[in-house]
């Protein structure tokens, strides 16, 4: 049989071993990490004294209009749309207009011309020239497969931007479910501070009246101090998401905000996986726009070798020359080239080369997508599958250990036993309340996911309620 002192020694090693699993429960299996670039925001207006009720689709809002990664995006678009434009002006021709007044004096001798009888210097005198010149490359294979490629370039930003808000849906939406978990947290956290502290206050009277041992006390208030621990470390858990959620939404890291949305369990009816995984192909933004860009680096191969066809480039002027604008004549000039280059193998083959290796490796981050599309569908249906048994698992658990600590406490205050099984009950229904919060999260998180998995997280709110 153990002595009260070993016993003793060993209590507070149990305590940090609880004290552990909460931290890393709390740290880990709740510390989903959103996207890199999602997380941060461009905050908008300053904080106030009232406290903003903040529901989910506020906070989805919010952060398609402020989170960093959609502004990042549609500035990335912004600039495809110029390139895009860029490209076109060289298939078309550039016309420009110009206006000069010019006054001249020149020294004949000075250039050589020494004529008897003929004046050394002319001048000064002036003439206005107004004039309009065109440069045309009517036939410029090159050109035109660059523009091909630009537009196709555009059309993938485009996507790129529309997945963007996708992303923002999901981190947003993983933000906000994460605080939710963390004040599931805190008030099983408080209502075990509660309960320890009835088994505390009774151990004392118990041992004062001497019908316990100074050990069932000492145990007692271990339990109670423990379950202080884990109410200190759920709340911190708590403020740090509150700002995260603040920073992904740009709202003020100073203000006030409550949720307004719970998320109960809803379980999802069962998906066909072919099914979603087709509709995922079929669906996603990010790859179409993979599709796009590996079209759009066809054409920089085909302009590559479009390089060694001929030019056909038209250039003309015309406009009106003489001493002032009442006196000026009509000038003007038209010409037509055609170049072929002749010598420049290297250059031309460098460019082909630089050029199928970009197509090559857009063909395969396609094929590789693709197969992503298709674990991130499976991997989404697999954790919902997870969560789905650990949730229930996870509250039977919940209302078993209740039941047991309060068997425990019953038989305690009879005197039938020492409070070693109210203090292991105390412990397991600790962990029991930490693993549905964070299997319930999971649970949550994983539908959002399918959605996104799917293409359709816009139709978040059909996913985390259920479908």
């Amino acid at each position: 049989m153990q002595s009260e002192s070993g016993l003793i020694e060993r209590i507070p090693a149990r305590a940090s071993k609880l004290v552990l699993v909460l931290c890393l429960l709390v740290t880990g299996t709740l510390g989903a990490q959103a996207p890199a670039g999602f997380r941060g925001s461009v905050p908008e207006g300053k904080a106030t004294a009232e406290t903003l009720s903040l529901s989910l689709d506020d906070a989805i809002a919010r952060g398609l209009r402020h989170n960093l990664g959609i502004l990042l995006s549609s500035a990335s678009n912004a600039a495809a749309s110029g390139q895009r434009l860029e490209q076109l002006q060289s298939l078309l021709p550039r016309v420009d207009a110009s206006a000069s007044a010019n006054v001249l004096q020149t020294n004949l001798q000075a250039q050589g011309l020494r004529v008897p009888g003929f004046p050394a210097v002319l001048g000064p005198f002036g003439y206005s020239d107004i004039r309009g010149t065109l440069n045309w490359q009517i036939v410029n294979v090159n050109s035109l497969q660059n523009y091909l490629a630009s537009r196709h370039n555009f059309a993938a930003s485009q996507l790129s931007l529309e997945d963007a808000r996708e992303l923002v849906i999901l981190t947003v939406g993983n933000a906000y479910l994460l605080v939710i978990a963390d004040e599931s947290r805190v008030e099983s956290t408080m209502a075990q501070v509660a309960t320890s502290k009835l088994s505390l206050d009774q151990a004392e009277a118990n041992h004062q009246a001497g019908t316990a041992p100074l050990l069932d006390e000492l145990r007692a208030r271990v339990d109670y101090q423990t379950q202080q621990q884990a109410e200190i470390v759920a709340r911190n858990q708590l403020e740090k998401d509150k700002l995260a959620l603040a920073r992904a939404i740009g709202l003020p890291l100073d203000q006030k905000i409550a949720l307004a949305d719970s998320a109960p369990y809803s379980a999802l009816d069962a998906v066909e996986v072919q099914a979603a995984i087709q509709q995922a192909l079929s669906q996603r933004r990010d790859l179409k726009a993979l599709k796009e860009q590996a079209i759009a680096a066809g054409n920089e191969r085909k302009a590559a070798t479009a390089d060694r066809l001929p030019v056909v480039k038209a250039e003309g002027d015309y406009g009106y020359i003489g001493i002032n604008l009442n006196n000026s004549h009509g000038t003007g000039d038209a010409s037509a080239s055609l170049s072929v280059p002749v010598f420049a193998e290297l250059l031309l083959r460098g460019e082909a080369r630089i050029a199928q290796s970009q197509l090559d490796t857009k063909r395969d981050q396609l094929a590789d997508a693709q197969a992503q599309v298709e674990a991130d569908v499976r991997d989404a249906l697999l954790d919902i599958q997870s969560a789905q048994k650990q949730v229930e698992v996870a509250h039977s658990n919940v209302e078993l250990a209740t039941e047991a600590l309060t068997e425990s406490r019953e038989r305690y205050k009879a005197g039938v036993s020492d409070n070693l099984s109210v203090s292991q009950a105390l412990q397991s229904l600790a962990q029991a309340n930490d693993q549905y919060v964070s299997s319930l999260y999971q649970h949550n998180l994983a539908k959002l996911s399918l959605a996104r998995a799917l293409g359709v997280a816009s139709n978040y709110r059909q996913y985390i309620g259920g479908k």
